[in-house]
């Protein structure tokens, strides 16, 4: 894996590479980490394909339920007579909510469980999303009920991702969790477009209610299923011992200060900043922009294209993301080089769909772009 090192004599960045090595006696395999070690602690390989498909239904689940108010948004503002600024605050209250419960949603699945934050989290939002309609039409300024709403919806869906990243560290060996992060992180992509596909004929045929309660209905299914056939219908689902009771010796507790002050942690969160702002706006306004910039355009097309081209660009990048560490590559600049395609590549043709094309070229610039963006999950 070539990574940029700087050398004392002449100053100048210079390409060298890398490659972890490994005593055959300690791995088994030259070059390799054991993938699945005697360790009672992680999945056994069964139970994680099992898991995988089903947060793989849930991340797309989640999608369907996060995308519904985007795609009717252009709806729902002519009915309720809402200016553009109006449905920009509707959007982006989800947000406001979604940014408040990260850290908190991984510091309580370390604690409790990831899949159990996942099961309450699912059940909550799922409800929200089957309720928003109803909210909608009780109440006499639903400007504002909608903008509650979405702000819940952000509070709700902001612990899926921490409290996925939380049970992979404890439930999958290193060398398998770019593929399981992608492949579960491909459900995002698979929810927008079955939303984008699914929820257009439904928009059409049955009005925008009908795109939320189908997608908030199914959601609360999914989540209903998982504990009764994964969690085994277990009870209480999470106790006051395990929120507050439980004890850290000195070795296990974390020294949150200093691990802030590291530089690569502030390049982390900046990294995520903008990968999730790029992500997040063209989720929000794709429907609006073309909608507004190409009126005559059908909107299964621009709506279904993008992501369907992101899930196997999203799968592929966690194949190779494996693969190359299972080759023996430090893992390290395997992340920084799947974050530069992701970040540095995907920027270039973000850029040229400001530009003045036509509708085909910008279909086709969104969909490199959607594709290139997944690589962030390996």
């Amino acid at each position: 894996m070539a990574v940029i090192q700087k050398h004392a004599k002449n100053g100048g960045p210079d390409l060298v590479c890398h490659k972890e090595t490994h005593l055959p006696g300690k791995t088994g395999v030259p070059g390799c980490h054991k993938k699945w070690p005697e360790n009672h602690s992680n999945w056994p390989r069964p139970v994680a394909r099992l898991w995988t498909v089903v947060l793989l239904l849930g991340t797309c689940l989640l999608y369907c339920a996060r995308v519904a108010m985007p795609i009717c948004a252009v709806s729902m503002a002519e009915k309720f007579n809402w200016s553009k600024r109006e449905s920009g605050m509707v959007l982006g209250s989800f947000f406001w909510g979604y940014c408040f419960t990260q850290v908190f949603g991984g510091y309580v699945s370390d604690r409790v469980g990831g899949e159990k934050i996942l099961l309450l989290s699912a059940a909550a939002w799922g409800s929200m999303t089957a309720f928003t309609p109803i909210l909608a039409h009780l109440c006499s300024q639903p400007i504002l009920s909608m903008m509650l709403a979405r702000f819940l919806m952000g509070l709700l869906q902001g612990v899926h991702y921490p409290s996925l990243a939380s049970l992979c560290s404890q439930k999958v060996v290193e060398s398998e969790r770019g593929f399981l992060m992608s492949t579960v992180g491909s459900g995002s992509y698979l929810g927008t477009l079955l939303i984008g596909g699914a929820g257009s004929l439904m928009l059409d045929l049955y009005g925008w209610e009908s795109v939320f309660y189908v997608s908030g209905l199914l959601s609360v299914l999914w989540a209903y299923c998982m504990w009764k056939y994964l969690l085994k219908g277990e009870g209480p689902i999470i106790t006051l011992e395990s929120l507050g009771g439980a004890t850290q010796s000195k070795h296990t507790k974390r020294h949150w200060l200093r691990l802030l002050k590291q530089p690569a942690v502030f390049a982390v969160i900046v990294t995520h900043l903008c990968t999730a702002s790029t992500f997040f706006t063209l989720l929000s306004w794709l429907p609006t922009f073309f909608k507004d910039t190409f009126p005559d355009a059908k909107g299964w097309v621009f709506n279904v294209i993008p992501w369907l081209v992101a899930i196997p660009s999203s799968l592929f990048s966690g194949c190779l993301s494996d693969h190359l560490i299972c080759q023996g590559f430090d893992t390290a600049s395997v992340r920084k080089l799947m974050q530069f395609f992701s970040m540095g590549v995907s920027s270039v043709f973000t850029i040229l769909l400001c530009s003045n094309t036509t509708f085909p070229w910008a279909v086709a610039f969104v969909s490199v772009t959607m594709g290139l963006t997944t690589f962030s999950h390996s």
